[in-house]
């Protein structure tokens, strides 16, 4: 499930500050980090539920919504959209908070599903408990 609001009864897989090291060339914060830490913020539900190691396998879906500034809070909410025989498929949805100095505000700001496979030592798919 991707989330329209920010979860109140869920917590944030991963929360981060967003730097100015952060920003492309024009300035503003790069879409790679985003997408890295949603990776991460995925990978660590499906490693949950996997019970083991899991890796990356598809970025089924990356959606930009809205920009992130630097200053930004962001939140990686994540929940699990569906497990198969080895594989599990995570919903990511952000969202940045900001604050003007007069008001806090928070923006959706991606949504994203991501594919990842249960591996086991020899790094070949082994099968997720149900």
């Amino acid at each position: 499930m991707k989330f329209e609001d920010m979860p109140k009864d869920h917590e944030a897989a991963v929360r981060t500050l967003a730097m100015p090291k952060d920003t492309n060339g024009l300035g503003d914060i790069f879409g790679g980090w985003i997408m890295s830490h949603a990776d991460m913020a995925g990978a660590i539900i499906a490693f949950r539920r996997a019970g083991g190691r899991v890796v990356t396998v598809a970025v089924n879906e990356f959606v930009f919504v809205s920009p992130v500034y630097v200053g930004d809070v962001v939140s990686f909410y994540t929940d699990i959209a569906r497990v198969g025989n080895t594989s599990i498929a995570i919903d990511v949805t952000v969202f940045s908070q900001r604050n003007d100095g007069e008001h806090e505000t928070c923006v959706k700001v991606a949504t994203a599903q991501m594919t990842y496979v249960r591996v086991g030592a020899n790094r070949r798919p082994v099968p997720i408990a149900k």
